[in-house]
């Protein structure tokens, strides 16, 4: 007789296979997350969805099937949606002529995300201890794994000879004209977690900002009920609102994001824990650093204040950059009201995934490199 704790393992490994990975705890925060957001009979169907391939109900009844489990359809399709309803998997639309469905990731970017206003204190609380529990894990060595958001530069800093040669994946604004299909707008999954723990955000009071594009990605936000489908125009108001407010522009690591967060050094899961590295500029995908001319800096300041990340110091009266820390969003620029701080392009830009399948693809080679050492 198969329980309930193997059932949950079973989904646990079965993540962990997945590109971005789900692994086991020691505290056991792992598998009080799947508790929580699958029923016994939703984690078994689970398991059997795939991580990159979309599968219609029918598939995934002959796959549970082939396990022993003989689930009727209408079973099926009816825990499918109910998963699809509570951010669990992913459906996927477009070029279907029914629903097809996949696993979706745990964390950034994926089941976690799909819980922004529907928060416990007992969901944040674990999955702050699974998180704790990943960022003490060892790296692979001569392996750098790709993060899943990528810094583009605020508009503004983009000086005139250079935003000519600014390639389309790092250029905001084409990013959005270009969007394939609807817009959507949901609540900061982040702010609204320190929001929760009593911890407000001090850069900024905008909630509305994780942004949503295209056919299958927008529509699960907006269908699940935690999105609302917005303009490209208003998409754009949202961006120059963040940028104003000093915040991070990331997009998905890819030439082709589905999504885009506006991110600040207080709130922010991933800054917040790539800002505890000594150098969060080897670990970040940016094309671009800032520079800074002490003639015509005044000290005033408003540099170091305006950082997420730590990178801009004023010691023993001189304005610097800490290059090892500073990942080019180009905030500073902005602000500085002697022009002393200017963006410039690295000389060997970096250039990003083709979509989210070639980025999975990237992320599965640094499993198997870690596999091997």
């Amino acid at each position: 007789m198969v329980t309930d704790e193997l059932v949950y393992r079973r989904l646990q490994q079965h993540l962990d296979d997945s590109p971005e990975g789900f692994h086991a705890t020691r505290s056991g925060a792992d598998i009080r997350i799947l508790k929580r957001l699958f029923t016994p009979d939703e984690a078994q169907i689970a398991v059997h969805l795939s991580h990159m391939k979309p599968l219609s109900a029918r598939s995934i009844q002959r796959r549970l099937q082939k396990s022993q489990i003989d689930f009727p359809l209408s079973q099926i399709r009816k825990a499918l949606m109910n998963m699809v309803s509570k951010g669990t998997i992913l459906a996927v639309w477009e070029g279907y002529r029914e629903v097809h469905y996949q696993n979706a990731g745990v964390s950034a970017g994926g089941i976690y995300d799909f819980q922004v206003n529907r928060l416990s204190p007992e969901l944040i609380a674990d999955f702050d201890e699974y998180h704790m529990e990943s960022f003490t894990r060892p790296s692979v060595p001569n392996v750098r794994r790709l993060l899943p958001l990528r810094t583009v530069p605020v508009e503004k800093s983009i000086p005139v000879p250079l935003k000519r040669a600014v390639s389309t994946y790092d250029d905001l604004r084409q990013i959005i004209q270009a969007a394939p299909g609807p817009l959507a707008v949901a609540n900061c999954i982040c702010r609204q977690t320190q929001d929760l723990k009593g911890h407000p955000c001090r850069y900024t009071a905008l909630r509305e900002s994780c942004l949503q594009i295209g056919t299958d990605h927008a529509r699960q936000y907006v269908e699940m009920g935690i999105a609302r489908y917005i303009s490209k125009e208003e998409a754009l108001e949202i961006l120059a609102r963040a940028q104003q407010d000093g915040l991070i522009i990331q997009p998905e690591n890819s030439k082709k994001p589905e999504a885009i967060c506006c991110c600040c050094g207080d709130c922010c899961a991933l800054l917040t824990a790539i800002s505890r590295s000594p150098r969060p500029a080897l670990a970040y995908s940016t094309n671009y650093y800032v520079d800074v001319d002490l003639k015509k800096c005044d000290l005033c300041g408003t540099c170091v204040q305006r950082c997420q990340i730590k990178a801009r110091l004023i010691n023993d009266n001189k304005s610097s950059v800490d290059l090892d820390r500073c990942i080019g969003c180009g905030n500073c620029v902005t602000t500085c009201r002697t022009k002393a701080t200017r963006l410039i392009q690295k000389k060997q830009t970096e250039v990003p995934p083709e979509n989210k399948t070639d980025f999975y693809q990237h992320l599965l080679k640094v499993k198997k490199a870690s596999v091997k050492d």
